[in-house]
């Protein structure tokens, strides 16, 4: 077989998204579904569906299990849904942002599409791959991407009102500042908010080439030749804003710690700093005793509930980023349950 034809049939097989290491996030799901107190259907949350690619490595690792697929793309869910259904009824399709586990969960069990049990046994693990997902970048006229002239979206559910245009055109400057300031790290978020202002009184921001011209005259000359593609951050910062995306990950941290039994595991993979801030923020506070300090043992009912299973952030190996470039960025984080402290029940 030539390269090309290899390369057409690995495109093929992965429906042309390589899920970012792979065997890592089966090893690290694998801690809670094998655990000791894993049901015997274990339940696994693949709260950020995507292309279906680590639910399909999911589904063929363990064939007990059931996989929850949840998305607020509808296309990104018709695609997955089709790429897993040979997988039959052990995946289950869900549409919702991430933080709406609870809703899901319950809409499933009245729809006897996961067993009522999952109230009491809870889950065994939860899995967040974050931010915009290789699908919605491939698809041009979704406006993620800027490096492709398209329609100012940036809408991860097309049912949001609030589109990356809108922002462009009626923020304030200083909204818009603080958004590229706190999103993207955009050094020169004032001076692109009182270019975006002049602009736009010209003629409102519809397409995506317009506002790289933009950025390209705006950010100086030295730092574009060394600080990567100038859209970048702004591109960035405008995605989050449209999607809520930060508001939606700190949302789901407890939402999914709560939902997790004991031996069970929360994984998250983050692309940038601020995503991979608030879930260690996160997990040093699960995995701290509240035992007051300056005692000298640890008081009953006050343990930490889950363990670090990660040391640090783990990171991409150079083999994996030379053979998929998206997983440069990648820092992961993975805790198990150990405790039920603090725990009466799973939410209802």
């Amino acid at each position: 077989m030539s390269e090309d034809a290899r390369n057409d049939a690995t495109e093929n097989a992965t429906h042309g998204h390589v899920p970012v290491m792979c065997d890592r996030m089966v090893e690290l799901v694998g801690v809670g579904v094998t655990s000791d107190n894993a049901p015997s259907v274990p339940v696994i949350i693949d709260g950020t569906l995507g292309a279906g690619g680590h639910s399909e490595a999911f589904l063929s690792s363990f064939s007990d299990a059931i996989v929850i697929g949840l998305d607020r793309d509808p296309h990104a869910l018709e695609e997955a849904t089709e790429r897993l259904a040979p997988f039959g009824d052990r995946f289950v399709p869900y549409r919702t942002r991430f933080d709406g586990i609870t809703e899901a969960i319950e809409d499933l069990i009245a729809l006897d599409r996961i067993p009522a049990e999952v109230r009491e046994t809870g889950l065994s693990a939860l899995f967040f791959d974050l931010g915009v997902s290789s699908m919605q970048l491939d698809q041009a006229e979704r406006g993620f991407a800027y490096r492709v002239d398209a329609p100012l979206d940036m809408r991860m559910d097309p049912r949001l009102s609030l589109t990356a245009a809108e922002i462009l055109n009626t923020y304030s400057h200083g909204d818009l500042a603080r958004i590229l300031k706190t999103y993207g790290d955009e050094r020169f978020a004032g001076k692109i908010a009182s270019a975006v202002l002049r602009e736009r009184e010209k003629e409102p921001f519809t397409t995506s080439a317009r506002l790289v011209e933009l950025l390209y005259a705006t950010i100086p000359a030295a730092t574009r030749r060394t600080g990567g593609h100038p859209a970048k951050r702004t591109f960035q910062a405008l995605r989050i804003e449209v999607n809520a995306e930060l508001e939606a990950l700190e949302n789901v941290l407890p939402l999914a710690a709560s939902w997790t039994h004991v031996g069970g595991v929360n994984v998250y993979m983050s692309y940038q700093s601020l995503e991979d801030k608030i879930v260690k923020s996160a997990f040093s506070d699960l995995t701290t005793s509240q035992t007051p300090a300056g005692l000298p043992m640890e008081l009953p009912g006050t343990e930490p509930e889950f363990e670090m299973i990660t040391r640090r952030a783990e990171k991409a190996t150079e083999k994996e980023i030379e053979e998929n470039s998206r997983a440069a960025p990648v820092r992961v984080r993975a805790a198990r349950r150990v405790s039920d402290r603090g725990k009466h029940g799973f939410p209802l």
